[in-house]
């Protein structure tokens, strides 16, 4: 990547600050482009999930690896149940999505009630392990809440294969004008689900998969406690990455934490973060790391840079630790800071091998938590930052009450913020399509084939304020 003017930029810089220019193209299309990360992890999108409580669960991680990007569970769950989770996700189908079920003698309020964990809000009615029919939101408008959803079944479900070809499922989905197809197995057993989108985007990803056709999972430790036992139960429980995370990472407890990880001589990648500075990616690299993350004080829930004063501007920060990373033959992800496509196309261009995505999707149906919905019928969920009151009390529950008010005094993030589901895109995956549609787009008018020829080809110019404004659209005439 090159400025257009080299003397230009006099100062650090965010992703607002910044603009690619055009260059000669001969990428005739989109899909002739490879957003493989090329960093290890296997991921065949950019994309990695914020190890963030409110944003990082099983739903989230088996939707977001189906489509080739990585979730890394967060540190504060407990071992045994990252431990199950992790074998649940490598569990799940790599076409077909994990089916909302409910036997037939259960009631619509069940449905109810299940059918928001869902982008499709769709449950399967499943008898003796196989689907008697499927039930849609629509279905469920102005009926008794007690009812049974047997009473509610009209009509056959359509079931495929699931071993069908995904066009192939996507024509039955179209011709039978249904929702969903469901998937069976031989014996006629539910396997999952799959909409005519999910059909379509199956033809367009490749899911992100380890070496034994499972997809692949991510998961964080602390830098405090028993790290390399942590590690250790983590590796066995097959975690495709590990990523040792505090907020602060340029500090010798961090140095402490990656040598312990590494000296279990790991055989997938290791994260660690977080540091906006080539210092800091030098010496994590030295004390193991073989992604470094960047970022502090760009993400939505953190309030580090107002408390504190310290942090710097993402772009820069992913600039020149990039650049540092790079002569050491390591990675960085860029770690905050993205709220529209472009932004993630910006990272990549200053040298990113991945971006990590935090609040954008925890405004989504895969995000844990429950759905709400505001007086005027906005619905939303609920999200905290990992340095929040809030998450510093999930933390510490396990202390003394005079040591969780003592650590309660330094909270640096938001507690409660309400994460509002767009109406167009309340899927993760609709957020990834948007994502990965700009970035490929991006990539051509770049003239570059994979992530590496973007950040070779870039050509970034530094804007105003006005000049950014001039870039976004208008919802209405001026």
């Amino acid at each position: 990547m090159r400025f257009i003017d080299e003397g230009h930029a006099t100062h650090d810089l965010t992703y607002d600050d910044v603009f690619m220019v055009p260059r000669h193209s001969d990428v005739s299309s989109r899909y002739d482009v490879s957003l493989d990360s090329g960093d290890g992890t296997g991921t065949t999108v950019p994309l990695v999930v914020a190890n963030m409580t409110a944003i990082a669960g099983r739903r989230m991680a088996e939707t977001v690896a189906r489509r080739g990007g990585l979730v890394v569970l967060p540190q504060d769950i407990p071992l045994d149940v990252v431990t199950e989770v992790i074998g649940w996700v490598k569990g799940r189908h790599h076409v077909f999505d994990t089916a909302l079920t409910l036997r037939p003698d259960q009631t619509v309020a069940e449905a109810v009630a299940l059918m928001p964990k869902r982008a499709h809000r769709a449950v399967v009615v499943v008898e003796d392990e196989r689907p008697v029919g499927v039930l849609g939101a629509s279905d469920l408008v102005e009926v008794d809440r007690f009812a049974q959803v047997r009473q509610l079944v009209r009509s056959e479900p359509v079931l495929v294969p699931a071993d069908a070809d995904p066009r192939e499922v996507y024509d039955r989905i179209e011709s039978a004008g249904a929702p969903l197809a469901v998937g069976v197995d031989a014996q006629g057993r539910l396997v999952g689900v799959l909409t005519r989108l999910g059909a379509l985007r199956a033809t367009l990803y490749a899911p992100a998969l380890d070496a034994r056709g499972g997809l692949r999972v991510a998961a964080a430790i602390g830098v405090n406690g028993d790290v390399r036992g942590k590690a250790e139960v983590l590796l066995a429980a097959g975690a495709d990455t590990l990523v040792v995370d505090t907020a602060h990472g340029h500090q010798g407890r961090m140095v402490e934490a990656l040598r312990a990880v590494r000296s279990l001589d790991p055989a997938v990648p290791v994260a660690a973060g977080n540091v906006v500075s080539a210092e800091g990616v030098r010496a994590l690299s030295d004390a193991g790391a073989d992604i470094v993350k960047v970022g502090v004080g760009p993400g939505a829930m953190c309030t580090t840079r107002m408390m504190t004063g310290v942090g710097r501007p993402q772009f820069s920060a992913v600039l020149e630790s990039a650049e540092a990373a790079r002569g050491l033959g390591k990675h960085v992800w860029a770690d905050g800071g993205v709220r529209h496509p472009r932004d993630v196309a910006l990272a990549l261009a200053a040298g990113a091998s991945q971006v990590m995505v935090g609040s954008w999707f925890a405004g989504t149906h895969e995000s844990p938590g429950d759905l709400m919905t505001e007086a005027d019928g906005r619905a939303y969920k609920v999200s905290f930052g990992m340095a929040s009151a809030r998450a510093v009390a999930n933390r510490t529950s396990g202390e003394s009450s005079y040591d969780r008010a003592r650590k309660g005094l330094y909270e640096e993030g938001i507690s409660s913020s309400r994460m509002y589901l767009d109406p167009a895109r309340p899927g993760v995956e609709d957020l990834i399509d948007q994502i990965c549609s700009g970035v490929r787009s991006a990539c051509t008018y770049a003239g570059a084939r994979t992530l590496g020829e973007l950040h070779d080809r870039a050509l970034v110019g530094v804007q105003s304020a006005a000049g950014f404004h001039e870039g976004r659209p208008l919802a209405t005439s001026w």
